[in-house]
């Protein structure tokens, strides 16, 4: 989703200047708060490309959404993204700059999806079984629950799926049955 010639443009140019004045590591964390406002809130997306709404309140809307403590490094970028009227890449740009960010840093972003919300002592099983499979990367946990998957789980980690679920063992009996007619 973060393709895309010009938002992988900006994020390596944020990149290189957050390395070179030894911020990267904030504005990455910046960057996760702003992806999260934007998937909490889809309506900015569309205000960022909304030609009515004014350049001053769309940068004030996304250095609102980085959080409290916002680092000059960011708040240049957010200038200059508003200057260069390229705000409706906004998002793109942040996923953008939070996957080089992790791919730079040997970062995987784990995300287990359980049918109910298990207890602590279970998820915290599931995250070392994780964290033994992928040793040299640090993880970076996200827990979900969809009560679609009947039971069991799914783990996501980068590309890579586990499914664990009942509703996949169904799926893969009814396929099994379809083809065996």
């Amino acid at each position: 989703m973060s393709d895309g010639l010009i938002p992988q443009r900006y994020a390596r140019a944020l990149y290189k200047y957050a390395l070179e004045h030894n911020n990267a590591t904030a504005v990455y964390d910046e960057m996760k708060q702003v992806a999260d406002s934007f998937e909490a809130f889809p309506e900015m997306q569309k205000v960022m490309t909304n030609p009515f709404v004014d350049a001053a309140r769309k940068e004030k809307l996304l250095v609102s959404a980085a959080g409290d403590k916002v680092e000059d490094d960011f708040r240049r970028f957010v200038r200059l993204i508003i200057n260069h009227h390229r705000e409706d890449f906004a998002y793109l740009m942040v996923l953008a700059y939070r996957k080089l960010y992790r791919e730079e840093n040997h970062i995987a972003q784990v995300v287990i999806t359980t049918a109910a919300e298990l207890p602590a002592e279970e998820m915290q099983k599931l995250r070392d079984v994780v964290q033994k499979a992928f040793e040299g990367y640090t993880l970076e946990f996200v827990s979900r629950v969809n009560p679609d998957l009947i039971g069991g789980f799914v783990i996501d980690v980068n590309s890579t799926r586990m499914d664990a679920s009942i509703s996949n063992e169904l799926e893969q009996l009814r396929q099994k049955l379809l083809s065996s007619n």
